[in-house]
């Protein structure tokens, strides 16, 4: 992987992380065209993903201090409520991860007519959710659980994980600002914990390897790329303009249908 490449890729993970088209999707698209082959490149994703985890934690950073805050009060607080809500959220992906990680990591093979279909999915859900009517009701720990099982079924390559959690959470009346919040702090624990994952069982040695300014230019065009998606996203939501990222995954989809 060349500097070119690695500018190319984590500007595609910074962007698509956040904006609901699936990050996963457009890199497997990245992939292919640029003739990367994913497999040889676990370093590489897992710092672009930390990446874009620092950029949600800068753009969340007074969000995350007060969490932080009530959590050291040792109360059953608002900050606790949440946080626990959090972990809720992440027990599907959790298992999923770790009961299938082989079966998923087998779908990460450049398989545009899959990619394709399921960027479908993604325009359909977006588009239920722009059509719905607008809520006010808060994130109970049932409404996290659910939303936590979409965010597992975005481990899919081409269903966004944002656009899967954010729809969810709109079709069950929850208030924009709110699933906005909750969809892109309840990533964290899933990255953070299935980069640890990666570092642990890793094989770094195998397969091409990565210069030390490719992973750089990675990861500083996913971290710069991220914190624009991220804030952008969040008056997107509340806007409610979701329509048109649903047609752009259309749009998207079909030509990677078209092109498998």
């Amino acid at each position: 992987m060349n500097e070119i490449q690695a500018l190319i890729l984590g500007l595609l993970q910074g962007l698509t992380e956040f904006l609901p088209v699936s990050s996963s999707g457009h890199l497997e698209i990245g992939h292919v065209i640029l003739g990367v082959q994913s497999e040889n490149n676990l370093l590489f994703d897992i710092t672009v993903h930390v990446a874009t985890v620092l950029s949600t934690l800068v753009v969340f950073r007074k969000d995350i201090i007060s969490l932080f805050k009530g959590l050291f009060a040792f109360q059953w607080n608002e900050s606790t409520i949440f946080v626990s809500k959090l972990l809720l959220s992440a027990v599907p992906v959790m298992i999923l991860g770790l009961l299938f990680k082989d079966q998923v990591e087998k779908l990460f093979t450049g398989n545009l007519l899959l990619v394709g279909s399921m960027l479908l999915v993604t325009a359909l859900l977006l588009s239920f959710a722009h059509f719905a009517k607008k809520g006010e009701k808060k994130i109970t720990f049932g409404k996290s659980l659910i939303i936590g099982i979409a965010q597992a079924m975005a481990v899919m390559p081409g269903i966004s994980r944002s656009g899967a959690t954010i729809a969810t959470g709109l079709l069950l009346k929850t208030k924009r600002d709110e699933v906005a919040r909750f969809s892109f702090l309840m990533v964290l624990i899933p990255i953070l914990g299935a980069a640890f994952l990666d570092i642990v069982g890793g094989d770094f040695t195998s397969g091409d390897t990565i210069g030390t300014i490719p992973l750089l230019v990675g990861f500083l065009a996913a971290f710069a790329s991220g914190l624009l998606a991220c804030a952008w996203m969040i008056r997107i939501i509340k806007k409610g303009k979701l329509i048109y990222f649903a047609i752009y995954c259309l749009i998207i989809g079909l030509i990677a249908i078209f092109a498998a």
